[in-house]
């Protein structure tokens, strides 16, 4: 069994990164809107903002209440689309329920928008064309490429359909031609489905959901989980009682979650290339 060591591969290519940065001299500049707060997010935003200094990439945080209008948000956001020294603009997730998060998304000028999630960037990616990957989808097939994992003709099975993770990651596997199931709540026959999974994903937020009877011996299991439990950090998958049977698998955490963040990370370095020009 191969653990797909997701720190030590994001720590590896970060320093890659930051060598491309300080050796072009770029001043890379980067809006991170932050509306409210709560503990999750704020662990989030500090990560990124650490990651982002660490590379060498400048961040603004911009912070909103809770209870701004949602107008006034998009005139915030809309600010930072015409600032030319800024090349890259993230909103942080979630936003408070008075706000239509989709309307707030699509406001961000898609060559700015590092996250992905934009309608037109989706679009693009639904019709293989070149555009901004979602992070933690990027993230996942990088760590797969990166330990020289196939995914050509490989059968892959996604536990969850969510915007964020399971419909883009099954276009980006689709692109890169695998064969691909998405599995949810409704799913019947869930264990033998993921059964036939030589790659399995699970991103459903359910801790130690998936359990050896899910399990095709020998296949490469990718947990996208990160759950609380005890005061722990646990993910989707029993690690402990499915590891033994598994050729590849991750760990939570040091797994998707620093990739994670190295692909926000190139798509911010990659942008800033596009827009400068």
């Amino acid at each position: 069994m191969i653990i797909l060591d997701g720190k030590a591969t994001a720590d590896r290519l970060n320093l890659k990164l930051k060598e491309r940065i300080y050796e072009g001299g770029y001043e890379i500049r980067f809006s991170l809107i932050m509306v409210a707060s709560n503990p999750a997010s704020e662990i989030y935003v500090n990560n990124k903002i650490k990651a982002c200094e660490l590379v060498g990439i400048n961040v603004k945080l911009l912070r909103a209440s809770e209870n701004i209008p949602e107008k006034e948000l998009i005139d915030m956001i809309e600010r930072e689309n015409l600032d030319s020294k800024v090349s890259a603009i993230l909103v942080q997730l979630p936003l408070p329920k008075h706000i239509n998060e989709r309307k707030v998304l699509n406001s961000i000028n898609p060559s700015k928008d590092v996250d992905g999630l934009s309608l037109l960037n989706q679009g693009k990616l639904f019709y293989n064309e070149v555009g901004i990957r979602p992070a933690t989808p990027l993230a996942v097939i990088t760590l797969l490429q990166e330990y020289g994992i196939k995914l050509e003709g490989k059968r892959v099975v996604i536990v969850g359909r969510s915007n964020l993770v399971g419909k883009p990651l099954a276009m980006m596997f689709l692109e890169a031609d695998a064969s691909v199931t998405i599995t949810h709540s409704k799913s019947t026959n869930l264990k033998d489905i993921c059964k036939e999974a030589d790659i399995l994903v699970v991103a459903i937020g359910n801790p130690k959901f998936i359990k050896p009877d899910y399990i095709k011996k020998d296949s490469c299991v990718i947990d996208v989980g990160i759950n609380r439990v005890e005061g722990k950090l646990v993910g989707d998958v029993d690690f402990d009682s499915v590891s033994p049977l598994v050729k590849y698998i991750t760990p939570v955490p040091k797994g998707i979650g620093p990739m994670t963040v190295h692909c926000l990370l190139m798509n911010i370095y990659e942008s800033y290339l596009k827009f400068s020009k």
